[in-house]
This record gives structure tokens, C-alpha cells and sequence, in this order.
């Protein structure tokens, strides 16, 4: 994988963007392994990040990381205390039945940075849906920095979205579509975008680049799922569908040929929107950090993509 990032030089004029504070929140499946939570506090740290871990963040509760309460209270903490970041511990299972009992103008209203993955979509998402404000897609503390050595690209994108310096991601797009232009960047998982799909959580976007990945989903589940967003109307109203990572399923003998490959033709041939494919972005080691509802730039050109995340003016 080729993956370049392009950040601003930074020297003393730069202390704005130094960093401040991560707070860590669980609210949605248990933390297995208490030990991945003080590894991601140490790898933060050597970054210069300040990090504060939620009372509630090891909770346990059946598959949950604590009851339906504690994990809304965990949010409501993660608004008051000082720290600007807001970082999930883990995906799994559990926002979707929160989404109704959180004060989505309050989150907006705090102007914190929220970062998460999987499960964490639908925070994304329903905070873009209710207020049209900025939130993140990107690593997870236990998942990608509570391990013995971080993927180093992963915490540099982190760092750098995190402090407002990542100004363009490419990445190599070989064989993708063509397509220049700006929209409102939403998206994440696929399982959980369409979970959302009929509800106030689902974000009405058009002309939009909608970026998709997911995990242990085979091929046709995959085609299902995006054949119901194109059928819902959602797709064909888009500049651009960009494809992260799908990762972690198993091929049958049943399937004759059919592979994720076939999926994206059918896609292109189907939904008439430029596909691109290629973005570092899954269940996946490296993973970039994405501002959801931010209005970005997309190109391609010889077989590279390129996401405009911060512009010049």
C-alpha cells in the first residue's frame, strides 16, 4: 500500500496545534483486555497527548462495556471534562440502542472532536444526521493503539487530524473511476449505515463522498447491502462512493467466481457514480483518521486518489 499524507510545516507559529487532551469513553462492547486501554495511554502520551480514561470505560455488562445508563453517562462526562478529543475504546455492539437518549445539541454544542470506528458509525452518522456537525471516523484506543507497537502511519494520521495539519491523503486507486470535485465527506461501516437507513440518524446528503468499508461480511451481504442503499436512493445521489477495507470473510465453492471484485463491478455498472477504491480505511492495521460531515475535495489521477481534507486559501 502507498500512502502519503501531506501536512502543513509546522514551527513555533504551530502551537495551536499542539496537543491538548483525549479522553476515552466506551459505549459499546466491553474492553476484553484492561491492558490495551494503559497501551494506548502510553503510545498517546509519547505523542504529548494528556489522557484521561472514563470512570466507566472497563464496565461490564452482559456483551456491553456497562448498562444502557452508564454508557450515556459516559457521553455526558466525555461533554464537561476538559479535554478536546474524545476517543472510543472499541466498536463491537451497543450505540444503536442509545442513539434516541443522547442530546445530539449538546455533543455538537461541546465542540469536541468524538473518534471511532465500527459501531462508532452510528455515532457519526446520527450526530451529522441531527446537528450537521463535524465528528470523526478513525482508530479506536483499544483496538488500534492498545497493541505492543501501533501502527505508525495510523497514529501519525491520527496526530495529525487530531491537530488540524493533515491537509491532503493519497493513496494508491489503481483502476479507479474519474472524478474532481468537493463534497460533504459521511459514511464508516456499511452494516451500520444501513442500520441506520429509514431512522432521523440517517444523514440526507447529496452530491456527497460516501466512504464504506466492513468486517467478516461475504461478498453477497456486501452486494445486498449496497444494492439496498442504491434502491433506497441514497447512491445515485452521491459525487463519489470511496471504498475502504472489506475484510475477514470466507469464499465458498458455491460462490463460482463471485468475489468482492464482482461486487464493484456490479456497482459500477449499476449505480453510474465514480467508485473509487483503495482508502486506507477497515478493520484493517492502517487506518486514516476522516472528518464525517466536513465538505472535502476528491480526485484521481493516474491511478492515485486524492482526498483534499484541509484547503488553501
Amino acid at each position: 500500500m502507498n500512502t502519503e499524507h501531506h501536512s502543513h510545516i509546522c514551527g513555533a507559529e504551530c502551537t495551536a496545534h499542539a496537543p491538548q487532551g483525549i479522553y476515552i469513553i466506551s459505549s459499546s462492547s466491553a474492553v476484553e483486555n484492561p491492558e490495551r486501554i494503559e497501551l494506548a495511554q502510553r503510545h498517546l502520551q509519547a505523542l504529548g497527548w494528556q489522557v484521561a480514561v472514563d470512570p466507566d470505560a472497563l464496565a461490564q455488562y452482559q456483551r456491553f462495556a456497562g448498562t444502557d445508563q452508564q454508557r450515556l453517562a459516559g457521553i455526558q462526562r466525555a461533554l464537561q471534562q476538559p479535554s478536546q478529543v474524545v476517543l472510543s475504546s472499541r466498536g463491537g455492539y451497543g450505540l444503536s440502542r442509545l442513539l434516541t437518549a443522547i442530546d445530539w445539541r449538546a455533543v455538537a454544542d461541546s465542540g469536541k472532536r468524538f473518534v471511532g470506528h465500527s459501531d462508532f458509525t452510528a455515532f457519526n452518522n446520527a450526530l451529522l444526521a441531527q446537528t450537521g456537525a463535524i465528528s470523526y471516523a478513525g482508530p479506536c484506543a483499544a483496538f488500534d493503539f492498545g497493541v505492543a507497537e501501533p501502527d505508525d502511519l495510523t497514529l501519525d494520521l491520527f496526530h495529525e487530524s487530531m491537530t488540524d495539519q493533515l491537509e491532503i491523503l493519497s493513496f494508491e486507486s489503481v483502476g479507479s473511476d474519474a472524478v474532481d470535485g468537493r463534497g460533504i465527506l459521511w459514511g464508516g461501516n456499511l452494516a451500520m449505515l444501513c442500520s441506520l437507513l429509514g431512522t432521523p440518524y440517517f444523514p440526507q446528503i447529496d452530491q456527497g463522498i460516501l466512504f464504506l468499508e466492513d468486517v467478516g461480511e461475504h461478498p453477497y451481504r456486501i452486494e445486498r447491502m449496497l444494492a439496498q442503499l442504491w434502491q433506497a436512493g441514497v447512491l445515485g445521489r452521491q459525487q463519489a462512493i470511496v471504498l475502504g477495507h472489506f475484510t475477514e470473510y470466507k469464499l465458498s465453492p458455491h460462490d463460482n467466481g463471485f468475489d468482492l471484485n464482482q461486487v464493484i463491478a456490479w456497482l459500477k455498472n449499476t449505480v453510474r457514480v465514480p467508485v473509487v477504491h483503495g482508502l486506507p480505511y477497515g478493520h484493517t492495521e492502517v487506518k486514516a483518521t476522516l472528518p464525517i460531515g466536513k465538505k472535502i475535495g476528491i480526485a484521481t489521477e493516474s491511478d492515485m486518489a486524492y482526498l483534499v481534507i484541509e484547503e488553501h486559501h
